[in-house]
């Protein structure tokens, strides 16, 4: 039987990883994971009783397609409280993961062969997602001196019917100010392309707030996830915010590819909204482990390194060290025990000589990833 050429994507490279780790986990040995953008912690526990009333009272089915209208009623007001927004919730679509958001967005507003700008170093999904939807990704190379963020002058000219950005970004962590994201959304206006505002690591700031691109424009796409700063990665759960002539667009598309997000997973949200300790807890573990990675990084040899102002990543140019970043990945994982990413799923130009370490786990697995690293590096 035929595969269509629209299948012929790239593997998720981190996830091979992941599973190499995993073997070696089976076999016996002790491994670090700095290769997964995963909370080392579970759903806030208010979050998960009110899953369990829940399920007590009833069994739980279809909901509307948009999600609950609670839910949506407490992300807008998440919106008045992170930005000084006033949201209307109907302009909030509750999504099965930041991932369904993509996939909503990418088909409410392109056509089949339109070319969508995403900044490399990228989330490799982005790449794949747009190329199974049969349209086109551009990588706009991005540079150190602009930290590895787009800027105007990276896209003008292309001919782009969209532009993604991420901020804070994965791989680096680096955030765009209220500036840069104005510049971007003014070029890309003007150039008559649709932008979408990847904001997942939202709430993971650690010196400043990240700024949203609902405080520059309403004519934006924006995409979140209860993944991160929630710590519901399992959960599949996640929100979108469009203009408001597009929310019956993107409704009409979300009844036919999905129903609705999953009925437990928007419950549980719901609550996780208000587990505000338990939340700020979890950053302070995220801010102590950054503060271990900034200092211990550059020590064990890695010391070409993106600012991080967000999210739980650094990514390190070890052009020095080597010119095969999976193959270097593969060795600290056999050598040190510590899985790590590398940085080819972000960037298939320049990622041969990248890598990515996570510090999303305990604070007592980064110190001892990092022992293992500065062991492992010292003959070097």
């Amino acid at each position: 039987m035929r595969t269509s050429r629209r299948s012929d994507v790239d593997p998720f490279i981190v996830m091979d990883v992941m599973e190499a780790a995993r073997a070696a986990e089976a076999a016996g040995r002790h491994i670090i994971h700095m290769e997964v953008g995963q909370p080392g912690t579970g759903a806030p526990q208010a979050a998960t009783r009110a899953l369990a009333a829940a399920m007590e009272e009833g069994p739980l089915g279809y909901t509307v397609a948009l999600g609950l209208p609670a839910l949506r009623a407490r992300i807008a007001q998440l919106y008045g409280e992170w930005y000084d927004l006033d949201l209307n919730p109907d302009r909030v679509i509750v999504t099965s993961g930041a991932s369904g958001g993509f996939i909503l967005a990418f088909n409410a507003l392109f056509d089949s062969g339109d070319r969508v700008g995403i900044g490399a170093p990228g989330y490799p999904s982005y790449r794949q997602i747009l190329t199974g939807l049969g349209l086109t990704p551009v990588d706009l190379p991005t540079s150190a001196d602009n930290r590895y963020q787009p800027v105007p002058g990276d896209f003008h000219g292309l001919d782009l019917q969209g532009l993604l950005v991420a901020s804070p970004a994965n791989p680096t962590g680096t955030m765009l100010d209220h500036t840069a994201m104005s510049d971007l959304i003014g070029a890309a206006h003007g150039a008559g392309a649709s932008f979408i505002s990847d904001e997942i690591y939202h709430g993971i700031e650690y010196e400043a707030k990240a700024v949203s691109a609902l405080n520059v424009s309403d004519d934006v796409y924006v995409i979140n996830s209860f993944s991160k700063y929630f710590s519901m990665t399992g959960w599949r759960i996640g929100w979108m915010v469009v203009p408001e002539d597009h929310v019956r667009v993107v409704e009409r598309l979300a009844q036919n590819m999905f129903i609705c997000p999953p009925h437990a997973s928007q419950v549980t949200a719901l609550a996780a909204m208000d587990a505000t300790e338990e939340l700020e807890a979890n950053l302070d573990v995220y801010r102590a482990n950054r503060a271990l990675m900034l200092e211990g990084l550059p020590q064990a040899g890695f010391d070409k390194i993106a600012p991080p102002d967000g999210a739980f990543y650094v990514y390190a140019d070890v052009s020095d060290l080597t010119n095969d970043s999976r193959a270097f990945a593969a060795e600290i994982l056999d050598k040190a025990g510590v899985a790590v990413t590398p940085g080819l799923d972000f960037d298939p130009i320049r990622g041969h000589q990248t890598l990515r370490f996570s510090y999303a786990r305990t604070t007592e697995d980064i110190a001892e990833g990092l022992r293992r690293l500065k062991e492992f590096m010292a003959p070097r």
